[in-house]
């Protein structure tokens, strides 16, 4: 495979469109036009996976990228796609949609820097700044150029983000549903012959991913595992480290997480975290970890 192509990106709610605008006009940026973007993004097991499409084609873009609220290194690959609805049917099949983000883009160039001015449907006005690096840059001269046009644009520190427009976008709720299809799922391939009680769990991280698991039963009662330990298993094992949601499912009045489970969760997320108990026709109680227990166990604090 060939090796990856690099950027360096920063992105920053934009509170001032005309006035961003034409700070960048008045530093040398040369207009392109205006794009509209629709990005599907799938469950990917490594890393991100978007398919990209624009009046004028499609595009698979495979990427990784850390969540920082500063400059970042974006390592991707492209791939043209010339039928997209087929693609977006066999993605959505095999690995499943994860969220769709809609915007227009405003593209304009300085140097070898794309500046992005984007309205996104549900998430507002941002704007975006992407080095691109040729082969066998030590990024510093991207990094150089991001931080002259973030001062010319006056980027903020309060205004710069971490997470992309994915990941903001599920914040606000928008995987839910797809979490409550794959607890779904997971809680009919759930392995209990001896309670016949089926549970599933599905999980969103940081990063925007979901993974899920079922209750795996043993002969042997204690060697038994819960599905909100499969379904961590999986997230560690993606490459995941914190549980910004959940879903728990299971066929009975109203289910929670055990007392080790809700010790488990606790592990990876925070007291605010949602987590929706739900049974087969969807979310029936949406509650905080903190609900759920109150006086977790913190191995920092007692260790002061």
């Amino acid at each position: 495979m060939d090796a990856p192509r690099r950027n360096v990106e920063l992105k920053a709610r934009d509170r001032d469109p005309e006035a961003t605008l034409a700070a960048a006009l008045g530093h040398g940026a040369v207009d392109q036009g205006v794009l509209r973007q629709k990005d599907t993004y799938f469950a990917a097991r490594e890393g991100r996976l978007k398919l990209r499409e624009e009046d004028d084609g499609a595009t698979l873009i495979a990427y990784a990228r850390a969540d920082a609220a500063t400059a970042r290194t974006s390592a991707y690959h492209l791939v043209d796609v010339p039928d997209p609805a087929a693609l977006a049917a066999a993605l959505d099949a095999s690995l499943g949609t994860v969220v769709v983000v809609e915007k227009r883009r405003r593209l304009l160039l300085w140097e070898d820097v794309r500046i992005h001015l984007d309205r996104v449907e549900g998430l507002g006005t941002w704007v975006e700044l992407e080095a691109v690096a040729p082969a066998g840059s030590d990024l510093s001269d991207e990094h150089r150029k991001v931080a002259e046009l973030r001062a010319a644009l006056d980027m903020g520190d309060e205004d710069v983000v971490a997470q992309g427009y994915a990941a903001l976008l599920l914040a606000r709720g928008a995987a839910t549903d797809r979490m409550v299809s794959l607890a779904r799922r997971a809680m009919e391939r759930a392995y209990a012959p001896y309670s016949n009680f089926h549970v599933g769990v599905a999980l969103r991280d940081e990063a925007g991913a979901l993974h899920f698991g079922a209750n795996v039963e043993n002969g042997a009662y204690p060697q038994g595992n819960c599905a909100e330990a499969s379904a961590i298993g999986a997230l560690v094992t993606a490459g995941g480290h914190r549980i910004e949601e959940a879903v728990v499912m299971g066929d009975t009045a109203l289910i929670v997480p055990c007392g080790g489970c809700r010790q488990r969760l606790s592990e990876f997320a925070d007291a605010d975290t949602p987590i929706h108990l739900a049974g087969p026709e969807g979310v029936r109680k949406t509650v905080t970890l903190a609900d759920l227990l109150p006086y977790a166990f913190d191995l920092e604090e007692a260790q002061k």
